[in-house]
């Protein structure tokens, strides 16, 4: 599956927006798995937003996604165990789970935490930090400090690289 399409989505959909709908919709876009503060960051400073207010919307719209989940991880768990059950098929585990997993069996909650945002998306992570019998305030602490960790980064960075280039 091809990215390409969904970045020029996100570009074009924060580039029509104006004012106040721009940082809203990079909150919203930080919050949506796939998306997350990978794209959104980079894509919102590209444009010429302001970079700290960028940062901030999108570790909020990131988190509070993650802190939703967590709350609702129960109810999710059950929801899974009760549709697994009902199918017929045993499928393959996705690539994005297969990562996390691998993460957790090496590196534990501090390397999901900070290697999640980038390598499987924060949600995958987290959820796979819950399944694997983590505690709630525990898996919440951790990708707080991994997503904030990963925010400053990919501000930074796309921030130098935008003055580097002279684009915005």
């Amino acid at each position: 599956m091809s990215l390409t399409p969904l970045l020029v989505d996100v570009g074009t959909t924060l580039e029509d927006a104006t004012g106040f709908v721009q940082y809203l919709l990079v909150f919203v876009f930080a919050a949506i798995p796939v998306v997350e503060i990978l794209v959104v960051i980079p894509i919102a400073i590209g444009l010429g937003f302001d970079p700290i207010l960028t940062g901030v919307v999108a570790f909020a719209g990131n988190i509070l996604s993650v802190y939703a989940l967590i709350l609702f991880h129960g109810r999710l768990s059950t929801w899974w165990s009760n549709w697994r059950g009902r199918k017929n098929d045993e499928s393959e585990p996705s690539d994005r789970y297969a990562r996390a997993r691998t993460l957790w069996d090496k590196y534990g909650l501090p390397g999901i935490s900070f290697g999640g945002p980038i390598l499987t998306g924060v949600h995958i992570a987290a959820l796979v930090a819950l399944l694997a019998g983590s505690r709630d305030r525990l898996v919440a602490g951790w990708m707080t400090v991994g997503i904030a960790i990963w925010t400053v980064i990919l501000t930074a960075a796309s921030a130098f690289g935008v003055s580097l280039l002279g684009i915005a």
